[in-house]
């Protein structure tokens, strides 16, 4: 079977890798669609994201749906032949944060390609996966997998607007119209927000913005640009650099809330903090997600307009070039692998 692996900065290779076998506890899934994700890109690029740098080959990937393939000893859930979405972590549920509630930020989770812990938790991009099956989700009648393979990054973006609070009947801002920006916008429009304005650099990204639900739209090194509000009720980072949080900070009403979701590069990052203080201002981070992936999954089945946010499905032997289109915010907005089921 076939497989993506990133070896190290700008070694992303399609190789052939041995089918496993289920093992206790264990689904065995044939992967059809897998997203590529900003995470995915900077392991491409940088070789890391954030701090998690790689220190070994490590399988790409933590988007993906497909079907029921086979279970291990002891493991039970959809029957066989079921599509399904692949819920990407494993808390312990044993941690102080788990015990509280926040399984998102266990200190201990495990999570579908990721480098944050060594050895690396291995991916699922690939032709036939192992996860445990507790991970395994059913997709709502009428779902298609190729619109529920938005399930993972759509359930972060929910998580970030949870974290706003209430923004039903507000005026809400989203700094980046990436893929998670874009879904961002959808979220917080299925929360009741009465106003969204984005920003974002290039133009392309901002059309993907107003697909997903945005009022209006701002470039954001046009400080003359007649879009730009006054002042909002919250707001969403989702850009991932010092300058968005900026302009969350310096745009949201005094005791309003921002949200940190987009990742800063490692290191420290700049932020105006006498903002916080004198405006009392929230700032809140939002770190991927729990419960969100089954209401992402409803809402996908609900809302047949995210299917618009999709700009390319690519065979996986293509993966270098998937990951190039990804990588070009010019060119697309979210970006599908097919493994052919």
């Amino acid at each position: 079977m076939l497989g993506c692996v990133i070896h190290g900065q700008g070694d992303l290779r399609v190789e052939e890798l041995p089918v496993p076998e289920p093992g206790p506890g264990q689904a065995l899934v044939a992967v059809r669609y897998g997203g590529v994700c900003g995470s995915d890109l900077h392991y491409w690029r940088h070789g890391g994201v954030g701090d998690f740098r790689l220190r070994e080959p490590m399988l790409l990937g933590h988007e993906v749906v497909g079907t029921v393939v086979a279970y291990g000893d002891g493991a039970s859930g959809p029957r066989v032949g079921t599509a399904v979405a692949v819920h990407p972590a494993t808390p312990c549920d044993t941690c102080p944060e788990c015990a509280d509630g926040r399984r998102q930020v266990c200190r201990d989770t495990r999570y579908l390609g990721s480098a944050a812990r060594f050895p690396h938790v291995q991916g699922a991009f690939a032709d036939r996966v192992t996860v445990p099956a507790g991970q395994l989700r059913p997709l709502p009648a009428g779902l298609a997998l190729r619109r529920a393979a938005l399930a993972e990054p759509l359930s972060v973006a929910l998580h970030a607007v949870r974290r706003a609070g209430e923004v039903a009947g507000r005026h809400v801002l989203v700094t980046g119209a990436g893929p998670i920006g874009c879904l961002v916008v959808a979220a917080v429009r299925a929360a009741g927000a009465a106003r969204v304005t984005v920003t974002d650099l290039l133009p392309t990204a901002l059309e993907y913005a107003r697909i997903a639900g945005a009022d209006t739209v701002v470039r954001a090194d046009d400080p003359g640009d007649t879009g730009w509000p006054s002042e909002v009720d919250a707001a969403v980072e989702a850009s991932g650099v010092a300058a968005g949080l900026d302009t969350c900070l310096r745009l949201v009403r005094r005791g309003g809330v921002v949200v940190q979701l987009g990742m800063l590069p490692p290191g420290r990052s700049p932020f105006a903090g006498n903002l916080v203080v004198s405006r009392e201002i929230e700032l809140r981070g939002a770190f991927r997600f729990d419960a969100e992936f089954d209401a992402a999954l409803e809402l996908l089945a609900a809302e047949p307009s995210f299917d618009g946010l999709v700009s390319a499905v690519l065979p996986v032997r293509e993966a270098e070039s998937a990951f190039a289109l990804a990588a070009d915010r010019g060119r697309s907005c979210k970006v599908l692998l097919d493994f052919g089921g």
